[in-house]
């Protein structure tokens, strides 16, 4: 029946929309639009309200009605711009205000979200709901203060709503009150006992100061509330484990698993817990798993390696240790296992080189414990078999790679743009864009290796080791700017990160007037936060919440940001205005933080500079698809295989359905 009641009013909208204006009923389509939004009927409302708007093109309700249709389906752009439209048809619409600023703060935008805030509350400050969204918007800001000062505004007005309580818990957990987050906590569960998320953040709290009864507690009743929660059961299991109770910690993964069986977080924890346990096997069949899943995490390699030392499967172990040194060259704890199983081997020799370079390692790493910038490093040779909490992001973590809210799909961005050495036969073909500042940069340096490139160098490691040590011979006899940029070129590609932004910088203060050394520093420093970031635990939280306030870490971790690295790329760029790779550079960037309408611009920019510019085309339509534009993001992808990038037809055979009406 309901099936033919829509398909009536479908057929009834079809047929005004072919009747003369004089006959156009206005409100008919409204009503229309609004039934089928009621329905979670959002294209069809659409499509309803665009025969409504070709009739009447400054019916404004009209174009807020259809925002709020876009933004239901995650078309986040397109909701803006219908927002705006009917904010310029009628500036005093406060609705239209609150919902463009959620939808900026959704993409990032806080600024321009805080702003529409005050104008929707100036035009209204009797409403409640302006506030609370302003909260979550400041708390996602990391205005603490400011959200806690919305909230306790909405609260005076509507103070049923759990949420609100639960994002003021959050706040004052993040300004380290845990007594008033506590408090607000209690007050979300008091006003509703059904909703999960009170429970678990409460819990979460308790765990954390190591209230193991009571965080149980509390996790049971989240799960309770909601059989179908995962994090309930993830929280749970950390408990269990924490409480030596490893049967029934497992218990609870495999429930987490049987919710979501992609989360490579919930593989990587059993697996750990398998290994305590002695169950050997199967704890690499896990590992297995989030090494398909995560294929550049550091962690995943060396802890395999453990366990395959520990069924006697030396070789596949100092395999596995040889696959984390690569990874992350620096890593001492590596070097010292495998040097142990060298031995086992009967590799002498190998084992003393594994142990001398892992002292050698620490005591670096030591030596620069007044220089925050390194305090990261201080113990290499910590344990890495504790579990994880989903305050964790375990991800394969390639500084190339953005995943999609609330899903598991990822797509890769075309890596950065860096001085790299290539060998002649092997370069691309030059396109139609040609930089002269590029090539006689090209030319001062004097290596036929030399390219500005994205693409891996395939110069033999042992080369790039040889040439390595050929300008630390030639530095012996003093060094000039051109000798220290290529030698930050070498250690950067053998994975020398720290000793290559240091090379950079002492060029840098032989030849500060440079865009081009900035441009290779800023990718060496953001190569190094990645590789950094795949053995230090402290990641931004995992998203599995709805609520955005809810995506928010619930303690003081350290968090990696790109900000060094984007401030060479100002710098190359105030130097050379119309260097398109720097802004493509700084786009990528600017994806991986997080602010994705900055990185279309700059993205664009790079295009009016390089129309050939194809890389851009590719990453610009990535992160159009990625903000739910899928129509752009095709045409841009489109264009990127036109112009040679093979990669975006794979993209394409994925995404170019997914605009059709």
């Amino acid at each position: 029946m309901r099936r033919l009641i829509l398909g009536i009013l479908s057929a009834a909208a079809l047929l005004c929309s072919m009747q003369a204006r004089a006959q156009y009923n206005r409100e008919y389509f409204f009503w229309v639009g609004r039934t089928c939004m009621m329905n979670n009927n959002y294209q069809e409302a659409i499509r309803t309200l665009n025969t409504l708007l070709r009739f009447d093109d400054s019916a404004f309700e009209g174009y807020f009605l259809r925002g709020i249709a876009k933004y239901n389906l995650d078309d986040l752009i397109g909701a803006e711009a219908d927002f705006s439209t009917a904010i310029r048809l009628n500036p005093v619409y406060t609705q239209a205000y609150t919902y463009r600023a959620i939808t900026r703060s959704r993409l990032g935008n806080y600024d321009d979200a805080l702003q529409d805030f005050r104008e929707a509350i100036e035009l209204r400050p009797d409403l409640p709901g302006p506030y609370y969204s302003r909260g979550v918007t400041r708390l996602l800001n990391q205005q603490f203060d400011e959200a806690i000062a919305d909230f306790d505004k909405f609260i005076r007005q509507e103070n049923k709503v759990a949420d609100a309580f639960i994002c003021r818990g959050l706040s004052y957990l993040h300004l380290k009150d845990t007594t008033r987050a506590y408090e607000n906590f209690d007050t979300a569960i008091r006003t509703n006992r059904e909703n999960p998320n009170g429970y678990n953040r409460r819990g979460a709290l308790y765990m954390q100061q190591k209230r193991y009864p009571e965080a149980l507690a509390d996790f049971n009743k989240a799960i309770d509330c909601d059989s179908a929660y995962l994090l309930s059961y993830f929280n749970r299991a950390l408990v269990y484990n924490y409480t030596n109770r490893p049967m029934q910690a497992l218990a609870d993964f495999d429930k987490a698993i049987g919710l979501d069986s992609t989360n490579s977080l919930t593989y990587f924890n059993r697996a750990m817990l398998r290994t305590q346990i002695g169950d050997y096997n199967r704890a690499l069949e896990d590992y297995d798993r989030v090494a398909l899943y995560s294929p550049n995490n550091v962690l995943v390699y060396y802890n395999r390696a453990g366990v395959h030392a520990q069924l006697g499967e030396i070789e596949r172990a100092v395999e596995d240790y040889t696959s984390a040194i690569e990874l992350y060259p620096d890593f001492a704890n590596a070097y010292i296992y495998r040097g142990r199983l060298r031995m086992l081997l009967n590799d002498p020799k190998g084992a003393k080189r594994d142990r001398e370079t892992a002292q050698k390692k620490i005591a670096e790493y030591r030596s620069r414990l007044s220089d925050s910038s390194y305090s990261i490093y201080a113990d290499t040779t910590q344990r890495f078999d504790r579990l994880l909490s989903f305050d964790s992001k375990f991800a394969g973590s390639d500084f190339d790679r953005i995943g999609r809210n609330g899903s598991r799909e990822e797509m890769r961005l075309l890596p950065l743009f860096k001085f790299t050495l290539l060998r002649p036969d092997t370069l691309p073909v030059a396109g139609h864009y040609h930089q002269q500042r590029v090539a006689d940069f090209r030319k001062r340096i004097g290596n036929e290796l030399l390219a500005l490139s994205w693409r891996e160098s395939d110069v033999p490691a042992d080369s790039l080791v040889g040439l390595d040590r050929e300008y630390v011979e030639r530095m012996k006899a003093g060094s000039d700017w051109t000798l220290l940029f290529q030698r930050g070129v070498t250690q950067s590609l053998i994975k020398q990160y720290t000793n290559s932004v240091n090379t950079y910088s002492s060029a840098i203060e032989l030849n500060p007037s440079n865009p081009f050394l900035y441009l290779n520093r800023s990718t060496t420093r953001a190569e190094m936060i990645d590789f950094i970031s795949s053995i230090d635990n402290s990641y931004q939280r995992i998203s599995i919440d709805s609520d955005p306030a809810n995506r928010l870490s619930n303690n003081s971790k350290r968090t990696y940001s790109y900000d060094e690295a984007i401030a060479d790329l100002n710098k190359a760029l105030k130097l050379y205005p119309a260097f398109a790779h720097a802004y493509y550079n700084r786009a990528n960037l600017q994806a991986l933080s997080g602010d994705l309408p900055t990185a279309f611009e700059d993205y664009t920019k790079a295009i009016e500079l390089n129309p050939y510019f194809a890389e851009a085309y590719y990453n610009r339509g990535i992160i159009q698809i990625f903000m739910k534009d899928t129509r752009k993001g095709c045409l841009d992808l489109s264009k990127a295989g036109e112009l040679g990038i093979a990669e975006a037809y794979e993209v394409l055979k994925r995404h170019a359905r997914t605009d059709e009406d």
